[in-house]
């Protein structure tokens, strides 16, 4: 910077300011001294030895560099210079740097008039101004306040544009956040929540800020950037985030492999509402970018089983405050149990999905969470079709996750005629039907007309459902009442001798025909431990090829009475 622009050349120089590598060649005691505190101090001390020599002062530490200086130093001089959003801050910074503090103000008195006329009056030079204070400028800009100013105003201008807009369309303003880095950002939620923003007015900042943001960032730094949103996006209390949304950053944040903190944190955030989500969005978030592979199941069910201990801690709340409450809980919770069955049947079409996989996300929600098991049905189904390979046992532990007392009567009548359930899923669906329609069959004569119509068949229905369930009742009462009988009387037979002949015969002859009986059950129940499908295959491990390293049992033939 030539000094023809700064000082006459009628008068000699005779002080050298150097700030980043620029010199300034200016009049000390004519024009700097008076107007600058800093200057005056050290060409003080620099000229004690001799008076008249040229002084050389280093500013390298000052707020705004050599922008920042040749401003002050016109401003001294008296020359015309301008003041803008992007330089006030800065100007400010340099003013209060130098202690250009005369009587009248001096040049920070003009550029706080600039900021009160124009520079905070409007969204996008409020903007401005903030984003001038990051960088280098940050402490110097903190200190002095004008990054909270700028902050303030920015959420206060949001908050007018909220009520009153002034453009289209009415959240145009979102779009100019993504301009400020995740530490100015945080700063103007802040803002935002001083003054009582709604809860949709910062879930539209964030949502829009870290879209923006991201997608400008480029592929080197979008794994840090990412992480920088993340940390100052707004708690679920503050302004829950859309599930759709939280998908998209997790998806994100699995593909880049952020930090471990940034993942769990979104997974939190994600189980929180994870009643608004739908499978689409789950999916999403599931699939590789292709949507061709499965590549975050794990996540997903750390996501679900996170909602599910959610709700089982809000649901004994719920319960012991009000009736209502627990009913909507609980319709919370059958919802996404719904969801996670639709995704399970789009993620089973995978050929490489293990099976511990599938069985982590389907079974991640409770059975009893489901009215029906029909939609679980139809996962499980669709993987043994896609993974034919598989032998009895392994079959077994993918059906785990279903219950088949639970499927509708359609949904029993494909099991039981499934090539691809084993043999005791299928037995099970066989042993139900059987005695549902035993019991059906107790009835009246009158509900032969009633099942010419659908209420008829719903009564029907019912009423068999009735009769099933006060059958099997008195069925296990009659059998705890002998099982007590027997038992007394078999302590009593030890305790005294004295029993005469025909009493035992009478008692052998009624613990045979319920042993009998018992037996003739047991048989019958595909249910019974250590004989049905439902027994425990949790503790089977995977090789690692995917196979299973297990004897299989062998076949045995069971009929149906």
């Amino acid at each position: 910077i030539g000094s023809s622009r700064l000082s006459s050349q009628d008068v000699q120089t005779d002080l050298v300011v150097r700030v980043a590598g620029a010199a300034f060649p200016l009049h000390k005691q004519a024009v700097m001294v008076p107007k600058c505190g800093y200057i005056r101090k050290a060409v003080a001390v620099a000229t004690r030895p001799d008076p008249a020599a040229t002084v050389e002062i280093e500013l390298d530490g000052l707020p705004g560099g050599a922008d920042a200086f040749e401003k002050a130093a016109r401003y001294c001089y008296g020359a015309n210079f301008e003041i803008s959003a992007r330089n006030a801050a800065a100007l400010l910074c340099a003013a209060a740097f130098l202690d250009m503090q005369p009587a009248d103000g001096g040049l920070a008195r003009r550029v706080e008039e600039f900021l009160a006329q124009a520079g905070l009056r409007t969204l996008p030079n409020a903007i401005a101004v903030l984003r001038s204070c990051e960088g280098p400028l940050l402490t110097a800009a903190e200190e002095l306040g004008v990054a909270r100013r700028a902050a303030d105003a920015v959420a206060l201008r949001i908050c007018n544009e909220v009520l009153f807009p002034t453009r289209s369309p009415p959240e145009w303003w979102a779009s100019e956040l993504a301009a400020l880095s995740p530490v100015s950002f945080h700063r103007v939620f802040t803002a935002l929540r001083c003054r009582r923003a709604g809860p949709e007015v910062l879930v539209a900042a964030a949502t829009a800020y870290a879209e923006l943001l991201l997608a400008d960032g480029k592929a080197s730094d979008h794994r840090a950037l990412l992480e920088s949103v993340v940390a100052v996006l707004p708690s679920a209390d503050d302004a829950p985030l859309p599930a759709a949304f939280l998908c998209r950053l997790l998806h994100d944040a699995v593909t880049t492999e952020a930090s471990a903190k940034t993942c769990r944190d979104l997974e939190l955030r994600l189980a929180a509402v994870l009643d608004q989500a739908t499978a689409g969005d789950l999916l999403a978030f599931a699939f590789d970018g292709a949507g061709e592979r499965v590549i975050n199941t794990e996540s997903l069910r750390r996501v679900i089983a996170a909602f599910v201990e959610r709700e089982s801690g809000a649901g004994r709340n719920r319960r012991a405050s009000l009736s209502g409450a627990a009913a909507l809980g609980a319709g919370a919770l059958q919802k996404v149990a719904k969801m996670v069955d639709e995704v399970a049947a789009e993620i089973a079409t995978d050929e490489s999905l293990p099976i511990s996989k599938f069985v982590g996300v389907a079974g991640a929600v409770p059975k009893d969470a489901r009215a029906t098991h029909d939609c679980l049905y139809r996962a499980v189904d669709i993987y043994l079709k896609a993974h034919p390979e598989l032998d009895e046992i392994e079959r077994e532990k993918v059906c785990s996750v279903m219950d088949t007392l639970k499927l509708s009567y359609t949904a029993r009548l494909h099991a039981s005629q499934n090539k691809r359930l084993p043999l005791q899923a299928v037995l099970s669906a066989l042993y139900y039907d059987q005695l549902k329609l035993r019991s059906a069959g107790v009835g009246h004569d009158d509900e032969d007309n009633d099942a010419r119509s659908e209420a008829g068949s719903a009564r029907m229905q019912a009423k068999a459902d009735a009769a099933l369930a006060r059958e099997n009742e008195a069925l296990r009462s009659e059998l705890a009442r002998m099982r007590a009988h027997m038992s007394s009387g078999m302590q009593q037979s030890k305790g005294s001798g004295s029993r005469t002949a025909a009493t035992a015969a009478v008692a052998g002859k009624k613990a045979s025909f319920f042993g009998s009986m018992s037996r003739t059950l047991s048989r019958l129940n595909p249910f019974r431990a250590g004989g049905g499908w439902s027994k425990d295959t949790s503790s089977i491990r995977e090789s690692r090829g995917g196979a299973m390293n297990v004897v299989k049992p062998k076949r045995r033939r069971s009929s149906i009475s």
